[in-house]
């Protein structure tokens, strides 16, 4: 998940990788946003800062125009523009959504696996007093930098990869979505429900991680 760790974690595993791999031998990265809950929004503006240049990482609206806020990237792209492939699916969403829209808005890398969960709402939380607990308000939506709104509609992958599920897991290899929880935001357009979240837990069986590696290594 995205917790204040998150990006220096990413930095450190960036660092040791070029320490060990020399830049003429390296193809490129896989980033693994799969069952990712997501997190903090400062971290997914800073993870995608860290695989970016600079631009527009994403946008929160409101009801009024004049509520809407934009989040750019800052501080440089610690890859050095290497290809990056980004593994998501159905159990992938928020501050994972909000990176894979990033990336894949600004042809920064090319995203593989299923499409993701569909949680792009904003929640402002009310204190209500001593001892009363508090309110959740949905105060505005997630927006890539393209426009596309994630709220029940999700990441859609660039290559869509479905992995093979053994019998015993297909009742549970599949994520119902933002779109099917009771009292969600809707979506602005045809929403989008269900979709796969096994990995296997042999990296040999991984479909969608054998083919990030082929697409980094240009074989189709």
């Amino acid at each position: 998940s995205f917790n204040e760790q998150t990006t220096d974690g990413l930095r450190k595993a960036i660092g040791e990788i070029q320490k060990e791999v020399p830049q003429d031998k390296l193809a490129g990265y896989v980033v693994d946003l799969r069952n990712n809950p997501g997190g903090l929004l400062d971290q997914a503006v800073s993870v995608t800062s860290t695989l970016m240049q600079r631009g527009e990482v994403v946008s929160t609206r409101g009801r009024n125009p004049e509520e809407t806020q934009r989040f750019t990237a800052h501080g440089g792209d610690m890859t050095k523009g290497k290809p990056l492939v980004v593994l998501i699916n159905g159990g992938s969403a928020s501050a994972s959504e909000i990176v894979a829209g990033a990336l894949h808005d600004h042809k920064r890398a090319t995203l593989i696996g299923t499409r993701s969960f569909g949680k792009g709402s904003v929640q402002t939380i009310i204190p209500l007093g001593a001892g009363n607990g508090a309110l959740a308000l949905t105060t505005a939506r997630y927006f890539t930098p393209s426009g596309h709104s994630i709220q029940a509609l999700g990441i859609k992958p660039d290559i869509e990869v479905l992995q093979d599920v053994p019998d015993e897991f297909k009742t549970r290899s599949e994520i119902k979505g933002e779109a099917s929880m009771r009292g969600h935001l809707s979506a602005e357009g045809a929403e989008q429900t269900g979709s796969q979240s096994y990995v296997p837990p042999d990296e040999k069986n991984d479909k969608a991680l054998a083919a990030a590696f082929n697409q980094l290594r240009g074989v189709t």
